[in-house]
């Protein structure tokens, strides 16, 4: 049976320590997907409330991204290349990073996937929301969670 591994990354040394961590644990895939997600610029910003107008332009707000895309792609492609994956899948998401990340774990049949955490707790990761903290609770799949090393 093909074993399928998503490796979940956001351009940082972490995420690369964590997904070489990762790997380490895991048996070999007969196929890896690395995956970024890009929170595209919320819409409110162009059209504004309704008090208000928005403050980025639809034009500003197509270019910036792309640019975030483009930057995505860079890192998955980056993340492959310094992990010696070659023939790793690159795939790029658009919207919220824990739940795109679940939903493609769900479309790909993932066995596993790999995770950085920065180790927040409490009430910053409260505050802050916690992608890696949404993908173990919600994930089809077990998930290996690398906090950063000593």
């Amino acid at each position: 049976m093909a074993r399928t591994i998503l490796l979940c990354t956001d351009g940082s040394d972490l995420a690369l320590a964590a997904l070489r961590r990762g790997l380490a644990v895991l048996a070999p895939a007969d196929r890896l997907v690395i995956a970024a997600v890009v929170e595209l610029t919320p819409p409110i910003e162009v059209v504004g409330t309704g008090f208000a107008g928005g403050v980025v332009s639809p034009e500003q707000a197509m270019r910036e991204d792309a640019a975030a895309r483009a930057a995505a792609q860079r890192v998955v492609a980056g993340t492959r290349d310094q992990l010696g994956l070659d023939s790793a899948e690159l795939a790029v998401l658009d919207g919220p990073p824990g739940p795109m990340l679940v939903e493609l774990a769900r479309e790909l049949e993932a066995d596993a996937m790999v995770i950085g955490t920065r180790g927040r707790g409490g009430l910053r990761r409260a505050v802050l929301g916690s992608v890696s903290d949404h993908v173990v609770r919600h994930a089809p799949c077990p998930v290996v969670v690398s906090t950063e090393p000593d």
